[in-house]
């Protein structure tokens, strides 16, 4: 699904990632814990293709990511990846489902076909009665659940996971990371998740550990 080989980044003098390597298969809920500093994040955005290494190889369902041109990298990401973050990044001018069609209808997707797509993900996340809110008459736990459902509209065989409890509070951490376990089950999607929340890490399949630019 997802091979990392030989991966170094550095920015400057500082060497952020040293010769990591990792293999995750479909399906698996993978969480990356570490201290600040560590390169989990740089990992992430590596492996998920917004950002390039310095060295090594990286491959997602037997694609070589090095190897594509700029365009192709950017039809394979919108495609094949979903993104959630800490800050969820939703527009503020647009409605819930607006915003969660965003990526369908950037993908060419008939507006009719993505708007039902995007308010039956909702619908999934408990938000029927939201889909015409603006993200400030949501509250931050229903703000990330549109984030995630915005993710997955696309059918992604993998999303990455950035601190996405970050800003929520126990429960509401709790309830999104469950909900990632909801949805590998249903759609046999794999998850890879940086977190500082060992608690919530632990809850994986696997809880991969880094230091100074090393999985230890």
């Amino acid at each position: 699904m997802i091979s990392v080989k030989n991966i170094s980044k550095k920015y400057g003098s500082l060497e952020v990632l040293k010769d990591v390597s990792l293999e995750i298969k479909k399906g698996e809920i993978v969480s990356i814990v570490g201290s600040s500093g560590a390169g989990k994040s740089t990992l992430l955005q590596i492996m998920g293709t917004l950002t390039k290494s310095d060295t090594g190889i990286l491959e997602i369902n037997s694609k070589k990511i090095n190897s594509l041109t700029s365009s192709e990298l950017a039809v394979f990401r919108n495609n094949e990846i979903g993104f959630v973050f800490q800050a969820h990044h939703l527009l503020p001018e647009f409605t819930a489902l607006e915003n969660v069609c965003l990526p369908s209808w950037i993908k060419g997707t008939p507006k009719k076909e993505a708007l039902k797509k995007g308010a039956e993900l909702l619908t999934i996340f408990g938000l029927s009665e939201r889909l015409n809110h603006k993200p400030m008459e949501l509250s931050g736990g229903e703000q990330q659940r549109v984030a995630v459902a915005r993710a997955l509209i696309n059918n992604p065989s993998v999303v990455f996971a950035d601190e996405p409890s970050g800003n929520l509070d126990t429960n509401a951490a709790k309830s999104l990371h469950d909900l990632f376990f909801k949805l590998r089950n249903e759609f046999e999607q794999t998850f890879v998740i940086v977190t500082h929340n060992r608690e919530l890490a632990k809850m994986s399949d696997r809880m991969l550990e880094m230091k100074d630019g090393v999985l230890i």
